[in-house]
């Protein structure tokens, strides 16, 4: 599937060229509207339109003056202790840019507010945005959607509120009304952090970057031929020998518990549900050489450094495969406060169908057993799903219609679906022939194929109702850095965040590109250096 023979890894270090003028002028360009005057300001100033952030919002009524943060501004919290550490997050993202204090109250006024009210059409992470003169009124039945207000409210202030240094401003918040729910309840990224390992630092880099653009989960790949990366106390060898190398070689590395329980904590302080893969039955090297009984011959292969897929099976006959699966899914369970444990199930060429659909017999309880709800990769759909299982497609415009039509029979018989087809949001795929990293197995994928499909109908015979969702998945054969993440990442994962949240109705490659384009000096602001697509009109420098 996603995997195929890849070019050496190489650095990226891409300049920043769009600022935050480039990004008045582009508003001015695509119409932005002058907005009314803001006291103090000496006049009028243009405020980002509401519906020129993404995801764009589902309703949108522009009018009246735009309310100004200035240093008198304080952010009013109604809601308990979560609510207030929403609001918390939103003073640290304005305070270094503005070099306002912003103190958060509970009482009286404020330029600022976020409120949670019962009741309302917000729904679990909705919200409401009112922009008035006199203030900023964010409204949602959930923290998650207070949260999600917030960072529609960081788009519509100009670039330079994501800088840590004091800058000039005026901070205008257009005036009008946004009121917003997402599309899907799943609006997913995956980062591979097997065949290169990733440092908490770095998956937290990705969280905040996916956050932006209301990303709410992030499936964490945790285990694969090249590498183990979770501590497994009952069989810990699994972290310390299979987890020491990655694709090329190199020191690999592995999270402790501790270092996960970050992650998942992190991850939910930006409302991202972490899901943890553990790939079986192929995808298994690492395992197979940190313990010879797991094979069925009882010899250890070496470890694994190349990029080659479906070579590696667990036993499926041996009674000791079932019982370090209970341990692992155990564990790594207990760790996992969230509903879902992806199980892999792709490119399992080495195992017979009679087996797979043996293996997948035996596994799906166990994850049941602890709590979990089952995702595999959407070959899961050729054994039996369990009632309640997601399958994650990541096939082709290509793949054939008999392989569509197995997935489409099994969402016709209550499996849910999450989108990932390779040759639309694939992020590790390249641009063009020219990208200097990723892959291109499943084809080029450039900025406009990314966003130009809809996931509600993309896969013939599926009803609408049993797709739960989008995924955007980031392969790392090709990348270990933070840079070269962004690169691949960027453009394209903020339209795999729109077509997650956004009505089908809303979503216009021609309207679309003019609102990514704005986004740039946002990134530059930010430090995230991105593909200069020609499709897109960029800002000039």
């Amino acid at each position: 599937m996603r995997r195929h023979h890849s070019t050496t890894p190489r650095n990226l270090r891409t300049t920043r060229l769009a600022r935050v003028l480039g990004s008045l002028l582009l508003v001015a360009a695509a119409g932005a509207v002058t907005a009314g005057a803001a006291p103090g300001t000496g006049g009028a100033q243009a405020a980002t339109p509401l519906g020129q952030v993404i995801p764009v919002p589902a309703t949108v009524r522009e009018g009246g003056s735009p309310y100004r943060i200035t240093a008198a501004t304080r952010i009013r919290v109604d809601g308990g202790g979560e609510a207030r550490r929403v609001g918390a997050y939103l003073a640290d993202v304005l305070r270094p840019s503005t070099g306002y204090r912003l103190p958060l109250t509970t009482s009286g006024p404020a330029g600022i507010r976020l409120k949670l009210a019962k009741g309302g059409p917000y729904g679990p992470e909705g919200y409401r945005l009112d922009s008035r003169a006199g203030g900023v009124t964010i409204t949602a039945t959930a923290p998650a959607g207070l949260f999600h207000g917030v960072q529609t409210l960081r788009q519509l202030l100009p670039a330079a509120i994501e800088k840590k240094t004091v800058q000039p401003g005026p901070w205008l918040v257009a005036g009008g009304t946004v009121q917003d729910s997402p599309r899907y309840a799943y609006r997913g990224v995956m980062l591979d952090v097997s065949r290169h390992f990733l440092t908490v630092a770095q998956v937290k880099r990705y969280i905040d970057e996916a956050a932006l653009y209301k990303v709410n989960k992030l499936h964490l790949h945790l285990s694969d031929d090249q590498g183990w990366r979770i501590a497994i106390d009952s069989w810990p060898r699994l972290a310390t020998y299979g987890g020491s190398t990655q694709v090329g070689g190199g020191q690999g590395g592995y999270y402790t518990k501790d270092d996960y329980r970050e992650i998942v904590r992190y991850a939910a302080s930006r409302y991202l549900e972490v899901i943890p893969e553990i790939d079986t039955p192929s995808h298994t090297n690492a395992a197979l050489a940190s313990y010879a009984d797991l094979n069925c011959d009882g010899v250890a292969p070496p470890l694994y450094t190349g990029t080659k897929v479906g070579f590696s099976s667990l036993c499926v006959g041996k009674d000791i495969t079932y019982t370090f699966l209970d341990d692992v899914i155990r564990e790594v369970a207990a760790l996992t406060p969230g509903r879902y444990l992806h199980i892999g199930g792709d490119e399992a060429h080495s195992t017979s169908h009679d087996d797979y659909v043996k293996f997948m017999d035996r596994v799906q309880p166990i994850v049941a057993k602890y709590g979990k709800t089952v995702i595999g990769w959407h070959q899961l759909t050729a054994a039996t799903p369990v009632k309640g299982a997601l399958a994650q497609y990541w096939g082709l415009d290509s793949t054939s219609a008999a392989e569509k039509q197995q997935v489409a029979q099994a969402a016709q018989n209550g499996t849910g679906l999450i989108l990932a087809p390779a040759d639309r949001i694939y992020l590790d795929m390249k641009y063009t022939k020219d990208t200097p990293l990723g892959l291109a197995w499943a084809g080029y994928v450039e900025v406009q194929r990314s966003y130009d499909w809809d996931p509600g109908s993309y896969l013939p015979g599926v009803p609408a109702s049993a797709v739960k969702g989008v995924e955007a998945p980031m392969w790392t054969e090709t990348l270990s850095t933070s840079d070269q993440l962004d690169y691949m990442a960027f453009p394209r994962l903020p339209g795999a965040a729109e077509l997650g949240w956004s009505p089908a109705a809303t979503h216009d490659w021609d309207t679309y590109k003019t609102r990514l384009a704005a986004q740039a000096p946002r990134w530059d602001a930010l430090g995230i250096g991105y593909y200069r697509s020609p499709q897109v009109p960029w800002p000039s420098s």
